[in-house]
């Protein structure tokens, strides 16, 4: 038995809430990953949904329209990590949109000639910068994450380096994005919220619900403000935590981390389902 759909703290939340219940195969509900379906972990390696996602997926794909996992890491992790092959239809997009795998097939395109320079360039300024013991460079292929979790402070390891990976990433062209304990360095126009813009276009879905846990979630939020401008119904949903306030502060509804994530699908699912 499901517990009952929160209530979303906003008007313009509960609207897209009552959009997707009333009219849920034209509906999108698109989802990051870590931190939001998977709980966060020092090795991002290890990472692995949380218990009760690939079910609640599973019972949510035969109804809802779309299932979208937008995601930074590449796509294939995500749907390995996830089990997410096993989601009939599901759609993940990697690199913050820049790969799509759908249906067991992945496209992806050819990593900007920048990313190279930034690798090139990273370890020197690194150890210019004095970082400490435990930053390390997740290397994405598309994208270069720069992380402090593993540090002893990772709060002022992250602030020592930012300035310097700023700079570096105008120098290259880049974007310089902060996330939990991390600044990731990826080509500049590629963000979450240009990505579930477009994929609301291409599935003609008439309301979204978007979730997220960081600051690179925070471009999809300010998409779906958007869409509903536009006559589009959404709701965005914070997975709560203490590292990224700022995101619960922009969501419509807040939820206690990936297992308040898992409930409020499971809710949803089981509320079509009663419906159906």
């Amino acid at each position: 038995m499901t517990g009952a759909i929160p209530r979303a703290a906003t008007p313009a939340g509960e609207a897209g809430l009552a959009a997707l219940l009333l009219d849920p195969r034209h509906a999108l509900i698109g989802m990051d990953f870590d931190g939001t379906l998977a709980p966060i972990v020092a090795d991002p390696g290890a990472a692995r949904a949380h218990p009760g996602v690939a079910s609640v997926l599973a019972a949510l794909a035969p109804v809802v329209g779309t299932l979208a996992v937008i995601t930074g890491r590449t796509a294939a992790e995500a749907v390995a990590f996830g089990g997410f092959a096993e989601i009939p239809g599901i759609i993940v997009l990697g690199h913050y949109g820049a790969q799509r795998w759908h249906d067991g097939k992945l496209s992806t395109p050819e990593p900007l000639p920048a990313i190279e320079a930034a690798r090139r360039a990273l370890p020197g300024l690194l150890s210019a910068a004095g970082a400490q013991d435990g930053t390390w460079v997740e290397d994405k292929g598309h994208s270069l994450a720069v992380h402090t979790r593993r540090a002893a402070d990772p709060e002022i390891a992250l602030a020592r380096l930012r300035e310097p990976l700023t700079r570096l990433a105008a120098e290259l062209g880049l974007a310089a994005e902060r996330g939990r304990h991390v600044v990731e360095l990826r080509p500049r126009g590629v963000d979450k919220g240009a990505a579930i813009t477009e994929l609301v276009r291409q599935r003609t879905a008439r309301s979204v619900l978007c979730i997220g846990d960081d600051l690179g979630d925070l471009p999809a939020f300010t998409a779906v403000q958007a869409l509903r401008a536009a006559g589009i119904p959404g709701c965005t949903v914070a997975s709560g935590s203490a590292e990224a306030p700022e995101v619960a502060a922009a969501a419509d509804l807040v939820v206690d981390g990936p297992a308040g994530v898992v409930g409020l699908l499971a809710a949803i699912a089981g509320q079509l389902s009663q419906e159906g």
